[in-house]
């Protein structure tokens, strides 16, 4: 049976249907806004699992036909997925993930959302996460939802529910807000430099506007009426780890308290090595979870040490940042480059400055763009001591990638002001938590070092949680373990102004309102410690660009004059590039951006454009070259593209009897222009030019070609 529902959200419809497609799925619907429609189908297997981590997958797909596009490329078909499907995906899975009981249900659950539709108005990601939570609401899969989520933009002060891609471009905020019932559970977005104040604002509206989304979702289930599959007994393994806490207890709690993490980490290790071996035998039955519960027991004497002692692995207490330590022009050759070093996070940040053709193209469903600014994020094994296969980027470094890009991209200069193409490149060297923070303090400080006029430098910082009960603890600038064993992952970056960047995972069902409004105000005060520490190292950008980096004039000219700047078939513009070595973009509105690693080169190029462009003034004198020879005279090229007549009379102060007697074809002249008529023919002497030379002891002026 097709049951369809709809209410209204930000000035549109919004419809959830399901019973009509994708019904040999566990639950499927599709969820229309505008004119955009995701199908989104889940399937948990049949049989459990024995993977030692929940297995939800969740992959998103936008097609091409759904804006009636065919996919460029040689197989015409969809590929890989791009790192807007990657990003969407994790967006999917990172406010679901934490609400699964993955004790009592150890199946493998795949999330399948797909863009069958799109108006190119209304971004499909938010309407994937919700068509994701109601297909779990009416399927046969025990999940404790549902799920709301909406975008929220900000336009002349005021808040906007999901923006439409155009009012984004006017927008200080945008940031997706989901939550549940009781809890936000997850937000991720940026902003230009917002305030914590307004910033809670919009989560306090968002949380609002979310509620009848949630409530469809409810009547959508209760009119599906699909039983939910029973949960699986759960061993009691009490006997076990009674034994386990009065064997290894006080064993853990000191290894827990041990500062360095390679350290804790081998100690940790030996401990478990050392219970598996010793309660194997004697608990057959949980001889693989003995290694789970030693972590469980990890975890508790971490917890505790901070709620009871307000001490941390590292001997900090909850607000203490780790020791900061900041270099920049630490490499050679590169534009910019900078190191950031806190407690035993490490990144290497390399700025590149390119020009228009170092542009990224990015092809979506809402049409082709280009990017001029970009972040790129890797995270190799030997950072954390592993070895494991190196490929290509995955979902993590894409995401953190996406989060620091999306940091440092409000202080970017505009492109008239600053035409280059700007690259930023993080290398993780040493991972113990908030290396995307790191990543944000360290391209900062590149950006600096490579004379990149910013607005301001951005740092950013990662706050945890620790929650029992009615005892909590926020954590400034966590560990990797704090980040492992606790309940939430909250990245807060920004200037001294305000947020530019905001992300927040929890392990738990969501945070309170005032747990989040407590997390902000103590992100602010690290952050500013932060940016405190990186203004003494650099506190502005440098004066001067490297010299390895390109210089770009630009500089503009009269629309109509564009096509006697290229020439015909791009003779001109050819000439101009080949003499100087220099790169020239031309746009329609005539700017002209000139690049060029030789300055001389660019000036060059320059003078030339100006010469052509620029209407000859009488009495100015050129070094051109004679390109036709006549009986009555010598046609003179001045400037690419632009010629006059060297009358017989004016060759030479006495009479002249014929042309070639004075000149050759392809042969240099000197020349002044004594005169423009009334349709732009310019009349040019060759005597006159010599005769004022002489009298004023001048060289003749460089040739223009």
């Amino acid at each position: 049976m097709v049951h369809n529902m709809s209410l209204e959200v930000g000035g549109r419809k919004l419809t959830i249907e399901t019973g009509r497609m994708a019904k040999q799925a566990s639950g499927s619907v599709t969820v229309q806004y505008g004119e955009t429609v995701v199908l989104a189908a889940v399937v948990a297997d049949k049989k459990p699992t024995t993977k030692d981590f929940f297995p939800l997958t969740v992959e998103y797909r936008e097609k091409s036909y759904a804006a009636g596009k065919i996919p460029g490329g040689f197989f015409k078909r969809e590929g890989r997925p791009t790192e807007k499907e990657i990003l969407s995906s994790r967006l999917i899975d990172r406010p679901l993930r934490p609400l699964f009981d993955e004790k009592g249900f150890p199946f493998e659950i795949q999330i399948f959302a797909t863009v069958v539709s799109s108006d190119q108005e209304n971004d499909s990601d938010i309407l994937a996460l919700i068509a994701a939570s109601a297909a779990l609401q009416i399927s046969d899969i025990p999940f404790p939802g549902p799920v709301g989520v909406v975008r929220i933009g900000m336009i002349e002060g005021k808040f906007v529910v999901n923006p439409t891609f155009a009012q984004l471009d006017e927008s200080d905020l945008d940031v997706v807000v989901a939550a549940t019932r009781e809890n936000i559970v997850m937000v991720e977005g940026g902003s230009r430099e917002v305030s914590e104040e307004i910033m809670m604002d919009a989560l306090k509206f968002a949380f609002q506007e979310v509620q009848p989304i949630i409530d469809l979702q409810e009547k959508l289930r209760q009119a599906a009426g699909v039983a939910k599959r029973p949960f699986l007994p759960v061993p009691d393994m009490s006997a076990l780890q009674g034994e386990l806490r009065t064997r290894y207890a006080a064993a853990v709690r000191a290894a827990v308290s041990i500062a360095l993490k390679e350290d804790r980490e081998a100690e940790m290790h030996r401990i478990t090595a050392e219970a598996v071996a010793a309660f194997s035998e004697k608990y057959p039955d949980f001889a693989a979870k003995i290694a789970g519960q030693v972590h469980d027991l990890e975890a508790d004497e971490m917890r505790g040490a901070i709620l009871n002692e307000n001490r941390r692995a590292d001997g900090r207490n909850t607000t203490t940042i780790r020791p900061i330590t900041c270099e920049v022009g630490v490499l050679p050759r590169t534009h910019g480059s900078a190191l950031f070093t806190r407690g035993q996070t490490q990144a290497l940040a390399v700025a590149t400055l390119g020009t228009k053709v170092d542009e990224q193209r990015v092809e979506e469903l809402e049409g082709q763009s280009w990017k001029s600014y970009m972040l790129h994020y890797n995270f190799p094994s030997y950072s954390v001591g592993e070895v494991r296969p190196l490929r290509g980027p995955g979902r993590r470094e894409i995401g953190h990638g996406a989060l620091a890009e999306r940091a440092i991209e409000p202080v970017i200069p505009a492109d008239d002001l600053f035409p280059y193409t700007i690259r930023l490149v993080s290398e993780i060297l040493e991972s113990n938590g908030s290396s995307s923070m790191a990543t944000v303090c360290g391209s900062s400080l590149a950006l600096m070092d490579a004379g990149v006029p910013i607005k301001a430098p951005v740092a950013g910082i990662a706050m945890g949680l620790i929650k029992e009960g009615d005892r909590t603890a926020i954590l400034s600038d966590i560990l990797g373990v704090e980040d492992h064993l606790g309940d939430m992952d909250f990245k807060v970056t920004g200037t001294r102004e305000g947020i530019t960047a905001f992300q927040l995972d929890t392990k738990i069902a969501g945070i309170g309102m005032d747990l989040m409004e407590k997390a902000l105000r103590q992100a602010k005060e690290g952050r500013l410690h932060i940016l405190g520490i990186m203004e003494q190292t650099l506190s502005a950008p440098r004066k001067e660009m490297s010299v390895y980096a390109p210089r770009i004039i630009i500089h503009h000219i009269d629309p109509e004059k564009i096509r006697e700047v290229i020439g015909s078939g791009g003779k001109v513009i050819k000439r101009i590039t080949e003499q100087t070595g220099a790169q020239i973009d031309i746009e329609d509105d005539g700017t002209i951006k000139i690049a060029s690693y030789d300055s001389r080169g660019g000036e060059g190029a320059l003078a030339m454009i100006r010469a052509i462009t620029e209407d000859p003034e009488v009495g100015k004198i050129f070094t051109g070259t004679v390109r036709r020879i006549t009986t009555f005279g010598a046609f003179v090229e001045i400037v690419p593209g632009k010629d006059g007549l060297v009358h017989i009379s004016e060759l030479e102060p006495h009479r002249v009897a014929r042309v070639e007697d004075v000149c050759q074809e392809g042969e240099k002249m000197v020349v002044k222009v004594i005169g423009i008529d009334k349709e732009g023919k310019i009349k040019l002497s060759r005597k006159q030019a010599l005769a004022e030379l002489a009298e004023a002891g001048a060289a003749a002026p460089a040739e223009t070609e």
